[in-house]
């Protein structure tokens, strides 16, 4: 057989795929899909506006990152992270992540690094907004972007699948207590360490940073889940 050639509708199809997927996992930030509860793509399809072949492969995608499970007949269950996937997540990140910004600080020039100060404010304006969706996706631009100055993009792919999975774990309660805008602050002094060349300092501070993060997902995580709400916008 030969090479099969993409079509218009195939992409089109592809793109709203990603779409439902985006908004879900907004839904699960915001708490409108509750831990444990299980979601029938048809139900959710209905929510979205969409038809239900879209949010199926959307939580097929979503399942392959840990997010959710297949429940036999009756759609998708919404996966709950216990003490020891995060200690192990938490674990991982941190001997990949600690030395590999050391490094970056001994290499890299202080004016590529500089370029990551807008991106880390933006963190730290979400946060102060209680704009969750925003905060994560400037912390993951951040970090990544951060981490390609490595110059290793396996290691890019493999803390990027980890923090899906570790994803917004307690990040409701930790905006709710108030403690989110300092975890966002301290991207900003892991930046200065790093333009100042301080390798020491910014491994020191990116391992504190993850503790910390990890002993606020303890303190945060344990409230009650929100009611489900309206699912956000796919588009």
């Amino acid at each position: 057989m030969g090479e099969l050639r993409r079509h218009g509708p195939l992409l089109v199809q592809e793109r709203l795929r990603d779409q439902v997927a985006n908004a879900l996992r907004a839904a699960m930030i915001a708490g409108e899909l509750r831990v444990g509860a299980v979601y029938s793509a048809p139900a959710l399809a209905a929510e979205l506006g969409v038809s239900p072949t879209p949010v199926r492969e959307a939580m097929l995608a979503l399942a392959r990152e840990g997010l959710v499970e297949p429940v036999r007949n009756k759609g998708f269950r919404v996966t709950e992270l216990s003490e020891r996937d995060l200690d192990e997540y938490t674990e991982l990140r941190a001997l990949i992540e600690v030395p590999t910004v050391g490094r970056i600080a001994r290499t890299v020039p202080a004016e590529e690094l500089e370029a990551l100060r807008p991106v880390a404010r933006e963190i730290v304006t979400a946060a102060a907004r209680h704009d969750l969706i925003g905060y994560l996706d400037a912390d993951r631009r951040f970090h990544l972007r951060l981490l390609a100055l490595a110059g290793n993009e396996r290691l890019v792919e493999a803390v990027g699948e980890l923090r899906k999975r570790a994803r917004l774990y307690g990040l409701t309660g930790l905006d709710r207590s108030g403690t989110l805008v300092a975890s966002a602050e301290e991207h900003l002094e892991l930046l200065d360490l790093l333009i100042g060349g301080d390798a020491p300092g910014a491994e020191a501070c990116m391992r504190r940073h993850l503790g910390h993060v990890r002993s606020l997902w303890s303190a945060g995580a344990l409230p009650a889940v929100p009611e489900p709400r309206s699912l956000p916008d796919g588009g």
